[in-house]
């Protein structure tokens, strides 16, 4: 068994621990930072002070220090244009120093999202959300992947999943999560479904997964019943109830007894993501100063 597998023996399934394997990836990371000869920048752009942002903006920027890069945040008010967030994009573009440009979500009602991701230079698009590193993944080619379905990806790698074959369920089809999730197991060779909210029996396309990620944002939406008998299940949600208890997308205490793997909520998906976005700024450190890659 893997090192960073939690095992309890009341439990059926293998607790996926993604903070024990963004804490070595992390460690590997600043090894290979501290040899460079120079420090990776990541820049973090926030537009006004939702709470939960202010959290994951945090988060990443402790993250980037630790592994070495140069982090700056910037937090803009809440009553910011879609003109002057374009402005910031623009310098932050045009800047030697950054390599990495991730712009937090959800932004105000007056900004367009898409046109924030489409003003940022695609070689510094570390979340992946550009249309050109939405089509070059698409196509198979080398692209920036979104870093909460590349986090994913290795945590089902580190897990020794067979992908090839494997019947494959995306439950959720947001740009973020289940659409790029859901080519990322295409090309491992997954035979993938995407269920979501005009899908006509949610349950039974569940049941029929091998391999289930959850991303509909919905406290413990998936019940127990609906997992077979030794599946994986990722559950990529984080919901918090009105008691104060953080929750994922699945009923943990209920699936946990049916599935043989399955991510915790938090401790799972989360710190993958952020680990996944340091790897991306590394690489894009590289491909734009034209250093060979640390990692071949």
């Amino acid at each position: 068994m893997l090192c960073w597998l939690r095992y309890d023996a009341s439990m059926t399934a293998r607790i996926l621990d993604g903070r024990a394997l963004a804490r070595r990836i992390e460690a590997e990371l600043a090894a290979k930072v501290a040899e460079l000869p120079f420090r990776p920048g990541l820049a973090v752009v926030m537009v006004g002070e939702n709470p939960a942002s202010r959290i994951y903006v945090r988060n990443k920027e402790r993250a980037a220090l630790r592994v070495g890069f140069a982090a700056e945040t910037l937090v803009l008010p809440a009553s910011t244009t879609e003109q002057v967030l374009l402005s910031h994009i623009a310098r932050l573009n045009d800047h030697p120093a950054i390599d990495g440009i991730l712009v937090q979500l959800p932004l105000p009602s007056q900004i367009r999202p898409q046109a924030v991701v489409e003003a940022i230079d695609p070689a510094k698009d570390v979340d992946g959300f550009h249309p050109l590193n939405v089509g070059r993944l698409d196509a198979g080619a080398p692209a920036f992947a979104p870093c909460t379905p590349l986090g994913i990806m290795q945590l089902l790698a580190e897990a020794d999943v067979a992908l090839r074959g494997a019947r494959a369920v995306v439950l959720g089809r947001s740009l973020i999560v289940g659409r790029p999730i859901s080519r990322l197991l295409l090309a491992a060779d997954a035979t993938v479904t995407v269920v979501h909210s005009r899908t006509r029996d949610v349950a039974a396309e569940c049941r029929r997964a091998e391999v289930l990620v959850a991303a509909v944002g919905r406290p413990e939406f998936v019940r127990g019943d609906w997992v077979a008998s030794q599946a994986v299940v990722i559950d990529v949600g984080i919901n918090r109830l009105p008691d104060g208890r953080l929750v994922g997308d699945v009923a943990f205490s209920e699936c946990v007894d049916h599935a043989a793997a399955i991510t915790p909520v938090p401790g799972g998906v989360g710190p993958m993501t952020i680990a996944a976005l340091l790897q991306n700024t590394l690489r894009a450190a590289e491909k734009r100063r034209g250093v060979l890659p640390t990692h071949q």
